[in-house]
């Protein structure tokens, strides 16, 4: 125990030498309002794929601020924000009925801050949804438990869990309630474009007629299998794993009000309760396809390797639960968000960047996005001037920035470092992790709070995710050295390295740590 305090100190050492500096360094950068910039990627701002022109015969309609494509989380949560702001808002969404997805079903802390922000809070009401106070991981016989650090917030503040398809329902009939928001089935089949601007979609009703839809501003939210990203931005999806979804009934978690994790062998395996009476189990399966369902082997999988590593109190009910052969699958997508700054349109939700699911952080980036975008339009009362309006939007993606990317990089490098691996090195960042969790006081509530996107900073991540390998070469190193030790040690930092760098990259180092050295940060509202 006493080695253990001894490299927990030398790793509260370099995190408050780390925040210190990184103290003044942010002190030094000037605060200046919202603004927006020039296209900071480089990428051609001109739409040349999945759009068509906006010439031709069929019916059209031609009387909207905002045309919204999607009402999932995203979309039906934008819908209301921009029509309580007074904007004529036409959301199309290609089945108005109840979706029922196994993911997106646990709402973090500050996804839920978001929530209240937007005025959106009652949706998590008359639903059964329950509230999550923090996580339980465990380990090879052993277990720890993480709090949220809620002490400071309002008592109702908690992450929340549910069905998805209710919570999105939910926010359909509050968007559909404003007399200037207007919810439509149909099927968007592409972007309607006239000289490089993005004038509105072409889709088709469900009753078959099809239709021109057209106005200022075109937000696309068709969800993580959008089939019209690809015109607005550079989409590189990643699909690093699957999960296999199950609902365990009248069953007790370990720790009520917590969702568990379960660092399984080759993955993670994950339990919440998402109703009264019910606990989603998601099971992750590395690579993109899944042993088969039909003939058997899926269920052979998951009770023979899957049931002997989760909790016994779970067990029974995970095992009767496959027996019944209620399991669904799906990929997990991770996507960067490369967006082409294109005049009359944007990106938002899943269409736009994704991350592993693991960490539940999804919902929360497209509501603190909704957020910035809101802040951004509300100056605004003429959206016609498309391309002042795009240079103004390239805000957008910087100001998000911050938020979006500690998400994204946390929940890639979590699942990196959760799961099993042959290496000896990785095998030692693994255990660190919990260990270092374990800790409790600043070693957990700083990782917690990242998570719970309460304190959403990336250079905070960059300080918890180093400290977890210098406190594992500490392990390695005492009490006393070896050759074979010290080789470890490297490669763990080398590792390490190797897992956050790369996504780091991915999302932006510039506009993830220094986002006010963008141009884009310090462009004011065009004048009207």
């Amino acid at each position: 125990m006493s080695d253990q305090l001894l490299i927990a100190s030398v790793s509260a050492s370099v995190i408050g030498f780390i925040l210190i500096y990184a103290f003044f360094i942010t002190k030094s950068v000037r605060k200046v309002p919202v603004t927006a910039a020039g296209n900071s990627n480089g990428k051609p701002s001109s739409v040349t794929t999945k759009t068509v022109s906006i010439h031709g015969e069929c019916r059209s309609v031609d009387d909207a601020d905002v045309i919204i494509v999607g009402a999932g989380v995203a979309g039906a949560a934008l819908a209301h924000t921009l029509g309580k702001d007074g904007r004529t808002v036409l959301v199309i969404e290609r089945d108005l009925t109840e979706p029922d997805r196994i993911v997106g079903e646990l709402l973090q802390p500050g996804g839920y801050l978001k929530l209240i922000e937007l005025g959106l809070e009652d949706c998590v009401e008359d639903i059964d949804a329950q509230r999550v106070f923090g996580y339980a991981l465990f380990k090879d016989g052993k277990n720890t438990r993480l709090s949220y650090p809620l002490e400071k917030l309002q008592v109702d503040v908690a992450g929340r869990s549910f069905h998805n398809g209710r919570f999105i329902q939910r926010m359909r009939e509050k968007a559909s309630s404003l007399p200037n928001v207007q919810l439509q089935q149909g099927t968007v089949s592409s972007l309607l474009e006239d000289n490089g601007t993005i004038k509105g979609v072409m889709y088709k009703t469900k009753t078959g007629e099809l239709t021109k839809a057209y106005a200022p501003l075109t937000i696309v939210c068709d969800g993580c299998f959008s089939n019209l990203r690809s015109s607005l931005c550079n989409p590189q999806v990643d699909v690093p794993s699957c999960f296999v979804g199950l609902i365990l009934e009248n069953c007790q978690l370990p720790y009520e009000n917590h969702g568990h994790v379960i660092l399984a062998d080759p993955s993670p395996i994950l339990f919440y309760r998402i109703s009264s009476t019910e606990i989603r189990c998601l099971v992750d399966v590395p690579g993109q396809k899944v042993p088969s369902l039909s003939n058997g082997d899926l269920s052979k999988y998951l009770k023979t390797f899957v049931a002997p590593q989760i909790p016994p109190e779970l067990q029974a009910a995970f095992v009767a639960t496959v027996d019944k052969g209620n399991i669904r699958t799906m990929p997990n997508r991770s996507m960067a968000a490369a967006p082409y700054p294109t005049p009359g349109a944007l990106l938002m939700g899943d269409a736009f960047n994704m991350r592993h699911p693991l960490t539940g952080g999804g919902m929360t980036v497209a509501l603190s996005d909704i957020v910035v975008l809101r802040n951004l339009l509300m100056p605004l009362h003429d959206l016609h001037d498309s391309f002042t309006l795009c240079s103004y939007l390239e805000s957008f993606y910087t100001l998000r920035k911050p938020v979006a990317s500690t998400i994204n990089t946390l929940a890639g490098a979590l699942y990196k470092v959760f799961s099993a691996s042959p290496d000896e090195a990785r095998q030692e960042m693994r255990e660190a992790c919990f260990d270092y969790l374990s800790l409790g006081g600043v070693f957990s509530n700083g990782p917690i709070s990242l998570l719970s996107g309460l304190n959403p900073r990336p250079l905070s991540l960059v300080v918890h995710f180093f400290a977890v390998a210098i406190y594992g070469v500490g392990r390695l190193l005492l009490p006393f050295p070896s050759i074979k030790r010290m080789w470890i040690g490297a490669r763990l930092i080398s590792g390490a390295s190797g897992i956050i760098f790369p996504i780091i990259k991915a999302e932006g180092i510039r506009q993830m740590f220094f986002p006010a050295t963008v141009p884009a940060y310090y462009r004011a509202p065009p004048t009207q």
